[in-house]
This record gives structure tokens, C-alpha cells and sequence, in this order.
């Protein structure tokens, strides 16, 4: 196995509508050895082109990669001892599951007995040993995206590399998926790098997640940190669903003005951050942040909210309250007790110890060093 390693890598693609533009640029970190790393942002945002930098299907522009200690800038493909897993599992329908998952291996001459014991452990690894004999039009969209993981797994690769391997399966299935995938890297205790646009996919499997947009990496953190520390607007509102609120003010003699009203800042923001007197500022709160004061915990510093509701969306356990206030759309989730109604004019609760405070002009977290 092996670590993955990004040294100011760029990528430069030229086409008729944009001209020369970056894919890629000027990316540097280290996936680890064993780690599960996935690469998330919306499309565009260069996470597709770093995969397909790392397997060599496409030559950086400028910049370093490697994979273990190899330097890997001039290597093809096949020379990476990496594995590919691909959206559309690419299967030879022509081919039983098991001459799928011995392909690669007939094609580097390896022995028949040897190859039996690969696709053996392979199949009981991934559940589909009763399935060796099935064609790929005989199988289910999962256990194809199985037979696609089992043909990655024989070949013993030192980095696997999933593009978007679930999007084509339906919500239920992605959802065990995920759980298999999980379970997989613990079982293989490989390096796995991951790519997905869905955010709640890159939460439940990433042990690290790479945040990217417009082909530069936002923030590189774990599950929990990207939480509750974004770097940056992009990153505090890509990343939880529904996503964060923003209300959009200033700083008026130590505290808030949005709008004509008022709000005190935390402490918290007061260590080490420049707030200044005129600065123009985001104020971000999460939906769960948001609360019916009749079944909100006891919360030691808020601030009341008067919402005239427009929608309320039953989710069973939990309900989520749609408002406009501030000339700006809300989401509040709220218990599914609340008896909030739509039509309602209601107070909320705002947890001002959960809030959160971006650099308007820059985007940039002011809320990090105060340790949110």
C-alpha cells in the first residue's frame, strides 16, 4: 500500500468557448498510506482531473505526483499499481462475473491457480460468489458496481481510485453501498481515493475529505472539522444539508447590524480576528441551529427571531421550517413535535454560540480562531 502525495500540481485545458483556462491549480497535500480520501465540489471543480492525474489517464501540466516514494510524473498507467473503479463499472458483457474479474490478471500472465485464489477471496470479500457463473445483463446495478470493486481488488493495487462509483444506483442502494465501502477499506487496509459531487457521500466515507471548487482545494479536513470549522463561505455552505443560512451585515461599535437590528458577538470571535468597526461580515447559523423555543435545550446565549412561515416540510423525525427574513431564504429544523404550522408567525430561537462569522469581501472564516 501507499501514500499519494500532490507537490503544486496544475492542470491547463484549452477548448473553443473558454480558451486556455485551469482545471487544476497549483494543488499541494498528502494522502496517507491506508487513508480513505475523497475528493468532493461541484462539477467543474477539478476533482475528476486530480483522479485521473493520479491513475495517468491525464498528464499534469506542471507539478509533482507521487505514489509511495516513485515519482510517477512520466509512468503510464499500468506502471502505477493503482486500480481504477469508474461511474459506469465498464463490465465486458460478453464475459461470466468471473472472467470479468480475471481479466486483468489472464492479460499479465498470471498463473491459472493463482487466479482462481484472487477471484475467490474477491468474491467472498464482496458477497457475489454465487454470482461467478451470471453474465452482467443477469445482475443488479449493486452487484455490477460489486463485480466492477472485485475486478479492482484481484489485481492487489497499491491505491484504489473510485470516480463517482454510485451515482448511477438508486437511493437506497447507495446508502448500502456506502456501508459495504466502508467495511471494504477496513477488510483491505488500502489506500482508497474517492471522488463524489455528494457531500453526504464524502461525510460518511472520508476519513479526510478535499474540498474543491474551481480547481483549488477550499479545505482539507475530517468529517467533523469541515463541520464545524469551514475554512470559507464556499466550504460552510457546500458542506451539511440543508445547507448553512447567511445573513449579510456589518460590525457597528462591537457588535452585528443586520438590517436594523442588532446582534452581540461571542467571545469567541474576539481572539485573534480583525473585526473592525464598518466591516462588512456573513453571519452564518445551521438549519439545527435554528429552534422552537417550546423544544429547544436550554440554550445559554440566543437570540429571538420573529419568522412568518411559509412552508413546513414533515420529515417524520424532525420537521424543517421555510421563512424569508433579512431579504434572504431560511431553513430551520426543528423537532417533529413543534406544532409550527405554515402561515404561522412564530419566534425562533438563534444559537448565537453556534454562529458563525465570514470576512464578507474575502469569504474567509473569522469564526476559526476563535476555536467554533
Amino acid at each position: 500500500m501507499a501514500r499519494v502525495v500532490f507537490e503544486h500540481v496544475s492542470k491547463t485545458f484549452t477548448d473553443d468557448k473558454r480558451g486556455v483556462f485551469n482545471a487544476v491549480s497549483d494543488i499541494s497535500f498528502e494522502i496517507k498510506d491506508k487513508e480513505f480520501v475523497v475528493f468532493v465540489g461541484p462539477s467543474g471543480c477539478g476533482k475528476t482531473t486530480s483522479l485521473r492525474m493520479i491513475s495517468g489517464l491525464e498528464k499534469q501540466t506542471s507539478g509533482n505526483i507521487y505514489i509511495g516514494d516513485r515519482l510517477v510524473n512520466h509512468l503510464q498507467p499500468k506502471e502505477r499499481n493503482i486500480a481504477m473503479v469508474f461511474q459506469d463499472y465498464a463490465l465486458y458483457p460478453h464475459m461470466t462475473v468471473y472472467e470479468n474479474l480475471a481479466f486483468g490478471l489472464k492479460n499479465l500472465k498470471t498463473k491459472k491457480e493463482i487466479i482462481e485464489q484472487k477471484v475467490k477471496e474477491a468474491s467472498k470479500i464482496l458477497g457475489i460468489e454465487g454470482l461467478l457463473d451470471r453474465k452482467p445483463r443477469e445482475l443488479s446495478g449493486g452487484q455490477r458496481q460489486r463485480v466492477a470493486i472485485g475486478r479492482a481488488i484481484v489485481r492487489n493495487p497499491e491505491v484504489f481510485l473510485f470516480d463517482e462509483p454510485l451515482s448511477n444506483l438508486d437511493a437506497k442502494l447507495r446508502v448500502q453501498m456506502r456501508v459495504e465501502l466502508a467495511e471494504l477499506h477496513k477488510k483491505l487496509g488500502t489506500t482508497i481515493v474517492y471522488v463524489t459531487h455528494d457531500q453526504v457521500e464524502a461525510m460518511t466515507l472520508g476519513e479526510r475529505i478535499v474540498v474543491m471548487n474551481e480547481g483549488k482545494v477550499q479545505q482539507i479536513a475530517t468529517p467533523t472539522e469541515l463541520y464545524n470549522n469551514p475554512a470559507n463561505l464556499f466550504v460552510a455552505s457546500f458542506i451539511g444539508a440543508p445547507s448553512m443560512n447567511f445573513i449579510e451585515g456589518h460590525i457597528d461599535n462591537g457588535k452585528i447590524a443586520v438590517n436594523g437590528d442588532t446582534f452581540p458577538i461571542p467571545n469567541k470571535f474576539f481572539h485573534g480576528n480583525a473585526l473592525y468597526n464598518g466591516q462588512k461580515v456573513t453571519i452564518g447559523i445551521r438549519p439545527e441551529d435554528i429552534s422552537d423555543p417550546h423544544f429547544s435545550r436550554q440554550i445559554t446565549n440566543s437570540s429571538e427571531l420573529q419568522a412568518n412561515i411559509r412552508v413546513v416540510e414533515h420529515l417524520g423525525n424532525e420537521k424543517l421550517l421555510y421563512f424569508d427574513k433579512y431579504g434572504t431564504n431560511f431553513t430551520a429544523r426543528v423537532d417533529a413535535e413543534s406544532e409550527i404550522r405554515s402561515g404561522d408567525s412564530v419566534k425562533l430561537n438563534f444559537n448565537l454560540d453556534k454562529m458563525y462569522l465570514f470576512d464578507s469581501e474575502s469569504g474567509v472564516s473569522l469564526s476559526r480562531e476563535g476555536g467554533h
